[in-house]
């Protein structure tokens, strides 16, 4: 056993084992390169990584690459999850190297941690136009042994390249500078990588882009583009009937290696559930909305599978959400997942064929001789092929289901990270509130509020501070933006007064220890954090959305909801700063194009006041207005901006107000929505 024996993370404990002589990334590793003037190899990955797995068992584990390892370098393991802000840094100089990125990502440091050679998987032996990792290893040694002031003058040029590549996308507005860009113009570009076949948006491998897909959601609502609204709707429907879905247990897995979403990544992240729960949810408010009265949308079915997938199998007893699932069992990837057409036809007996027909199961399989359940067809197709009711056809293959989900859970279960990271934890409190706004279902208002109630137990500190996770005691901006989100969210569907105040903590505090002054944008790290060589700006909207666009949503919300003009004017200063990098890239800043929107439409500042306020509330969330505020309360109230000199009535009254300028106030939810449709 090694250092890491110690530590928290799963990612660490599975490399306790290995003859490296490891250490996190803690001062004494430094401290010791300094003593012995070594250089330093971090190799940063996560637990549910498959290639880190295999270099694991290739290299690391093997006595005589450890030794040369432990000869020549001071080795520090790094899950990337737990220490985004390290990863972010050596990433970006694996990329300055390469031209590409992934994990594992192993960076060699001076010292002093300047980066002077990055790079990704390396095999045991040369292969795939790679030297073995030994090869490199002794290469490197070699450079550090005898060309010293080379791998520092590289490492002194890379991180220079580093701190000004920061800055590239930012500009320094001037003040008639527009805050946004025309909408439609980056509807053209976004437009430009639909596949208008398979969904989403280009080739393999496929992500499920949940941000662009909601930009299109919200871009449909304002401009009316139809094709807009196709797509996305679209995409989602592609992605619900592919293998990136688990159709029997719920869930998505973290992307299709195909265009077509047949073939998953089978790990799952908690991230990606979340964010696709959230865009579900507004498409099925949106869908409701627009569908015959007694009809019903096929999204609510999906969120509610993924959200009984998250109870069932990521959320700890006390009310956290766990990071993900492996794609491995039995070293294996998918097998946990995937199923030979017999073993169907033996646990489903009459009703395998059926079944099988439906999620496109042969004798052959579809991948590596197995089958991954997908759904080729439609349900009402489907029936109509079959001559039986939607229902009933749903019926059966529900009870399938069941019976093969329990089947499932007998085999070797994937590895499961347990760690409950602060900002994934509250992208799922936000999805819950979605799923809640769109569904009504008043667990899901619940788990909200419980995982909130547990986050504050277990990842705030005795001065009021956060931690990213138990082990990391520090939290980075991406914490702060998403919990503060979370807060907003959840007060938006409970009007508890104390997930305002907590907001409006939060932000002070981002705005008083992350603050760039120089661009106005927001650093990841806390000033008050030391130990890492440069402090960089998240600004890409990548897998989860940047710190400093979820910022512009919660100054931009909280700047109405609490009057707070100067916040407002931040976001817009903010977005003023990106105007021009998003409209030359949109789909990699998406939630920054989300956030201008809400500029270029502005937000519609709605106050419920008397005995149902909530009810009411509720029943206005249902609809779709990705534009809007809330403010509640059964009494007349002054503490509250939106809701400040605003008289209520047993029934209760609805006050909008927008740009500047309130309507008279009305009663019945059809009467709100005249209103609304009306600006």
């Amino acid at each position: 056993m090694n250092r890491l024996a110690q530590e928290t993370s799963p990612y660490l404990l599975q490399h306790a084992h290995n003859p490296v002589d490891w250490y996190a990334w803690r001062p004494e590793a430094f401290e010791r390169a300094k003593a012995e003037q070594k250089p330093i190899l971090v190799s940063i990955g996560y637990s549910t990584c498959h290639w880190c797995h295999v270099m694991e068992r290739e290299s690391f584990e093997q006595e005589a690459v450890a030794a040369l390892m432990n000869e020549h370098f001071i080795n520090i393991k790094v899950d990337r999850e737990e220490r985004p802000d390290v990863d972010a840094v050596y990433m970006e100089a694996c990329q300055l190297l390469t031209g590409s990125g992934g994990w594992p990502l192993n960076c060699f440091l001076t010292p002093d941690g300047k980066p002077f050679y990055a790079g990704t998987y390396y095999p045991p032996k040369p292969a795939f136009n790679r030297p073995s990792w030994t090869q490199l290893l002794q290469h490197l040694a070699n450079i550090w042994a005898n060309q010293r002031d080379t791998a520092i003058h590289q490492a002194e040029r890379l991180l220079g390249n580093i701190q000004r590549n920061d800055a590239v996308f930012i500009q320094i507005p001037h003040a008639e500078s527009p805050v946004t860009p025309d909408p439609a113009a980056l509807f053209q570009r976004i437009s430009q990588q639909f596949d208008r076949e398979d969904g989403g948006f280009g080739g393999a491998p496929k992500f499920p882009s949940s941000m662009a897909i909601q930009w299109l959601l919200h871009w449909h609502y304002f401009s009316g583009n139809q094709d807009a609204l196709e797509h996305a709707l679209f995409s989602l429907e592609k992605m619900a009937r592919g293998g990136i879905y688990d159709q029997i247990g719920g869930g998505f897995a973290r992307y299709a290696t195909d265009q077509a979403w047949l073939i998953p990544h089978f790990e799952k992240m908690l991230y990606d559930n979340a964010l696709l729960v959230s865009v579900l949810s507004e498409a099925h408010q949106y869908t409701v909305s627009h569908l015959p009265a007694g009809a019903s949308s096929q999204w609510s079915e999906i969120i509610e599978q993924t959200l009984a997938y998250i109870e069932r199998e990521m959320t700890h007893p006390d009310g956290g959400f766990y990071a993900a699932q492996d794609a491995d069992s039995e070293g294996v990837e998918g097998k946990f997942y995937v199923w030979d057409k017999s073993e169907i036809d033996t646990i489903l007996g009459a009703d395998a064929a059926l079944f099988c027909d439906f999620y496109g199961v042969t004798d052959h399989g579809n991948w590596e001789e197995k089958n991954i359940l997908w759904r080729p067809f439609s349900y009402q197709d489907f029936a109509a092929s079959q001559r039986m009711p939607v229902d009933e056809l749903k019926a059966i293959l529900h009870t399938c289901g069941e019976k093969l989900l329990q089947v499932r859970s007998k085999r070797i279960w994937p590895g499961l990270d347990h760690k409950i990271l602060l900002d994934w934890n509250a992208l799922m409190v936000s999805a819950y509130a979605a799923a809640f706004s769109a569904l009504g279902k008043e667990s899901y208002r619940q788990a909200a509020v419980k995982n909130l109630d547990y986050l504050g137990r277990h990842l705030r500190n005795p001065d009021g501070t956060w931690r990213h996770s138990v082990s990391q005691e520090s939290a980075f901006l991406d914490d702060y933006a998403f919990l503060i989100a979370a807060w907003i969210d959840v007060h938006q569907i409970t009007f508890d007064p104390v997930y305002l105040d907590l907001a409006r903590d939060g932000i002070t505090y981002v705005l008083d220890h992350f603050m760039d002054p120089e661009t106005g944008l927001f650093f990841n790290t806390d000033v008050q954090q030391v130990d890492i060589v440069f402090r960089k700006k998240n600004l890409y909207d990548n897998a989860t959305p940047s710190g400093n666009s979820t910022m512009v949503h919660n100054l931009q919300r909280l700047g109405l909801l609490l009057d707070q003009p100067e916040w407002r004017e931040r976001a817009q200063k903010m977005l003023a700063a990106m105007r021009e990098t998003v409209e030359k890239y949109p789909r990699s800043f998406e939630r920054w194009a989300l956030a201008m929107l809400n500029e270029t439409y502005p937000m519609h500042e709605i106050g419920i006041v008397g005995d149902n306020a909530l009810e009411k509330a509720l029943q206005i969330q249902k609809g779709f207005l990705p534009n809007k505020v809330l403010a509640g309360s059964a009494l007349p109230t002054e503490d509250q901006p939106l809701l400040k000199g605003k008289s209520g009535a047993e029934d209760a009254l609805i006050y909008v107000c927008r740009d500047f300028a309130c309507q008279k106030p009305v009663l019945s939810i059809d009467a709100f929505w005249n209103l609304v449709n009306s600006q």
